[in-house]
């Protein structure tokens, strides 16, 4: 077994469409590179246009993505196109029930 997450991904501004682009990849990337399981991902927005992406890591793999020039150079992109948040900072997460778009494929 893996390890399930979920990550918060805010835009910085004039960039939503390079993050929604990196994270058409970011999983398919993942798992070409063995990190990142096949159960299936869910992207989805906020209300606020933070994206939320749950998929599974391989067992170990966080590890191994730390020591992977591929993820880090990923990694990269992403910091310049958003801030990872703290779930606790996507307004939605404070109902019992949160509730998301879906980002279609």
């Amino acid at each position: 077994m893996g390890d399930i997450v979920i990550v918060a991904y805010r835009p910085k501004p004039g960039r939503d469409a390079d993050l929604a682009a990196l994270l058409a990849t970011h999983v398919p990337d993942l798992r070409a590179w063995n990190l990142a399981t096949s159960r299936p991902s869910t992207l989805m927005r906020a209300a606020d246009g933070t994206f939320l992406e749950v998929f599974e890591w391989h067992q170990g793999a966080v590890a191994r993505a730390h020591q992977d020039p591929r993820v880090h150079a990923m990694w990269a992109r992403f910091a310049e196109a958003c801030d990872i948040i703290n779930l606790r900072d996507v307004p939605e997460t404070a109902n019992l029930f949160a509730t998301f778009a879906p980002v279609e494929d």
